[in-house]
């Protein structure tokens, strides 16, 4: 199936065999919500880790069957995140979900050195796949949300993450643009330097999978037209996949200008860890957190 919307991750998602998911203190109606849509969807067995008689309480408000649900009962926040962390360790969940548990509670039980889902040597980085009304298909985007100021080699392995991710919505080579403020070289621009730098090394084949191409400003790397009037050479410009970010307060802007202003739709997980794991806001609506779940299914193995 050609995957151009959100709504088509789901499609793909009920195909095939259901996953099980792990939920770090779901204890609010959004993230119960979105599980309950996921299971009546036929994407997920659901295992709530949170306070029993909060989720027994909430569904009874939103008239949800309670006994869809495995309940492990646990009313610390921290305690569920860990707890939710050890259900994916010992096997018994595929990959995980932040409920109504802080963010910084949520990463710490995830990058724990003993009981973690990160392996050695590996980078933690967060993903986002936004659908948006004026371009023709799906953006993976990184990374918004846990990397501040990327290194060269972590820049190297959040491309590495987004083309997996682009795999996973099969798209057999997909394009992806390292963006700067500028398509030209300039070597007074780190993001710049770091960007043709990963472009050359995709061009002799140590970045697989993909067709790279960096520094690319955002206009070009999105817009036909504006690479037409700059006489602009490249495979990726003007019909990229994939963006990578140089940093995080440019792809934070970016997703958060898209959502508020554009009105993207969009899906969101951490990847690098052992499985993929839900990270979205706390006051994001339940659609969001459905389609990150879908996206999550996708990509769990």
């Amino acid at each position: 199936m050609n995957i151009t919307k959100l709504d088509d991750i789901i499609e793909v998602v009920k195909s095939k065999s259901r996953k099980r998911l792990s939920v770090a203190f779901a204890n609010d109606a959004h993230t119960i919500e979105a599980v309950s849509n996921a299971i009546d969807l036929g994407m997920v067995e659901g295992i709530l880790v949170g306070d029993t008689n909060r989720i027994e309480e909430v569904c009874k408000q939103e008239n949800i069957d309670v006994k869809k649900f495995k309940i492990v009962h646990e009313t610390d926040e921290t305690k569920a995140a860990n707890l939710a962390v050890k259900l994916i360790n010992d096997k018994e969940a595929d990959f995980l979900m932040k409920g109504l548990v802080s963010t910084d509670k949520y990463m710490r039980a995830i990058l724990n050195k003993e009981t973690g889902l990160l392996p050695p040597k590996a980078t933690l980085s967060h993903v986002v796949v936004m659908e948006l009304e004026r371009y023709p298909k799906l953006l993976v985007v990184s990374d918004v949300a846990v990397i501040p100021y990327p290194d060269l080699n972590q820049k190297i392995q959040i491309a590495n993450y987004v083309i997996n991710v682009a795999h996973d919505l099969g798209i057999e080579q997909p394009r992806l643009a390292l963006i700067a403020a500028t398509e030209q070289v300039s070597a007074s621009m780190p993001s710049c330097v770091d960007a043709a730098i990963i472009s050359k090394m995709a061009e002799r084949g140590q970045i697989k999978g993909a067709l790279v191409d960096g520094p690319l400003a955002l206009d070009v790397a999105i817009d036909k037209e504006c690479v037409e009037i700059k006489k602009l050479k490249s495979v990726v410009a003007g019909q990229a996949d994939c963006l990578v970010f140089p940093n995080i307060e440019a792809a934070n802007v970016f997703y958060k200008g898209s959502v508020k202003l554009a009105g993207a739709k969009l899906a969101a997980m951490l990847v690098g860890a052992k499985c993929p794991a839900v990270l979205s806001s706390r006051g994001d609506f339940a659609e969001i957190k459905t389609y990150s779940i879908a996206l999550a299914a996708l990509s769990a193995k």
